[in-house]
């Protein structure tokens, strides 16, 4: 009897001591999706606004750039083989060359021999690139204007990535013009848009209640004034989601550098929902 007790207890024993000693699974935390910073600047063609008018300086633009680490860049009033920044100088693929990202760069507007107008940067392979215009009208005048977008993708989920640069000669009315056209442009996307640019128009213009048609603000509400950079006074520059059921921003900020260029960088920090 002794002996079939003393066998029971060990078998009891031992079977407790295994139970104990196996670790216990963890529960796997809910993953989100990706996350991506997007940045947009007006880069005032490299002029920074303290310098004479012909200064140009691409590696502070550069510099604030490197500094915040962006995914994605939305450029604005860029030159390329103009005769005022150099005929020989590209600044869409000196910036990407200064930061170490692709780019895409469109044409706006034919300047001084070369060119002017937009372009992204993007630390993720650029998929598809396309140019979109932007006309005037022409009892209005103005300036044609241009949308660079891409399509990036980022474990798994493509979007597309634009910048644009609505006119700032004209009136309100070109404007609004182009605000519908770049509303028809993006009605048809078939993926999630993150849109970003100077667009000369404040919250409360018809410019901004147009493009609300298909677009809402990154910034939820409130969005921070981004001119000039010394100073600033008003909001000008965004950016913009449609799909926004697609995107979960975490973060919306300007970054208070007012040497490089006469606009405050806007930056957020942007969720993608699988």
């Amino acid at each position: 009897m002794r002996f079939i007790y003393f066998t029971l207890l060990f078998i009891i024993t031992a079977s407790c001591g295994k139970s104990k000693s196996e670790p216990t699974k963890p529960i796997d935390p809910i993953k989100g999706g990706p996350v991506i910073k997007v940045m947009t600047y007006n880069i005032h063609i490299g002029n920074p606004p303290s310098e004479v008018a012909s200064a140009r300086n691409l590696q502070a633009i550069a510099n604030v750039i490197n500094l915040q680490k962006p995914d994605l860049v939305a450029l604005q009033e860029v030159d390329v083989n103009t005769t005022r920044s150099g005929k020989d100088v590209d600044q869409a693929k000196e910036l990407a060359r200064l930061t170490g990202m692709y780019y895409f760069y469109t044409k706006a507007i034919d300047y001084q021999g070369g060119q002017f107008g937009d372009a992204v940067l993007s630390r993720l392979p650029i998929i598809e690139s396309k140019r979109y215009e932007l006309s005037v009208t022409p009892e209005l005048g103005g300036e044609l204007r241009s949308v660079a977008m891409i399509v990036v993708e980022k474990e798994g989920i493509r979007f597309n990535f634009a910048s644009t640069h609505l006119d700032h000669l004209s009136s309100d009315a070109n404007r609004d013009h182009q605000a519908k056209e770049l509303i028809n442009h993006i009605k048809v996307l078939d993926k999630p848009l993150i849109i970003a640019g100077d667009l000369n128009a404040q919250p409360t213009s018809n410019a901004i209640k147009i493009l609300q048609q298909q677009l809402t603000y990154a910034c939820s509400s409130n969005c921070p004034f981004t001119f000039p950079s010394v100073n600033a006074n008003r909001t000008i520059d965004y950016i913009m989601l449609n799909k926004p059921e697609k995107f979960t921003v975490k973060d919306y900020r300007i970054v208070n550098e007012t040497y490089a260029s006469d606009h405050l960088p806007v930056v957020a920090t942007i969720e993608l929902k699988k």
